[in-house]
């Protein structure tokens, strides 16, 4: 991607390095950090086959990446290999029994990237094998509905109006396996 998270933590201090098989995407990585006077190493690479030596980082960080690739079990062991011991891995997928996959079907609307070449959701049980390598992990679901302006008209209001508030007044524990999001926390 352009960055936008790399430039948080480069912001709060970190030394940070970015990879993307998209010479556009790390170019664009770069203009953002020089915009907004961060600095940062940015590289084109496949994560599935990471130009680094073993154990050379603190942190890695794919979110939102697993997801696209073709071998997301050599992915994850790359960035077990580039991962210093004691250090963490954080990745994000899609989860496959989202509450927004069933919206999506409902109000037959799309969701982002659909039309990718490779996109995978996975369910919590699928996560952690794909994190096998690592001795220890945590998976957490999150991104629950707010309100947005991103659909107008009767879809818009439905989404708003009836469906955030209805799913505001689930008991939590029923609705967290539901999140949009699997958060993982790996550590080496």
């Amino acid at each position: 991607g352009i960055g936008l998270d790399l430039a948080r933590f480069a912001a709060g201090g970190a030394i940070v390095t970015g990879v993307d098989l998209s010479e556009t995407a790390i170019e664009l990585a770069r203009k953002n950090f020089e915009w907004q006077g961060l600095k940062g190493n940015f590289l084109t690479m496949n994560g599935e086959d990471l130009n680094f030596p073993n154990d050379a980082f603190d942190v890695v960080y794919a979110h939102g990446v697993l997801q696209y690739t073709p071998d997301p079990y050599q992915m994850t062991q790359e960035m077990f290999r580039v991962l210093r011991p004691g250090g963490e891995a954080i990745a994000m997928v899609y989860n496959r029994i989202s509450w927004l996959n069933a919206l999506s079907k409902v109000m037959k609307v799309e969701l982002e990237h659909e039309d990718a070449p490779v996109l995978r959701k996975y369910s919590i049980r699928e996560f952690k094998q794909i994190l096998s390598p690592f001795p220890k992990v945590k998976i957490k679901p999150e991104r629950f509905p707010v309100k947005s302006k991103l659909h107008k008209g009767w879809k818009g209001a439905a989404y708003n109006y009836l469906f955030v508030p209805s799913f505001k007044i689930v008991p939590r524990p029923l609705i967290r396996p539901l999140g949009w999001h699997l958060m993982a926390f790996a550590y080496k």
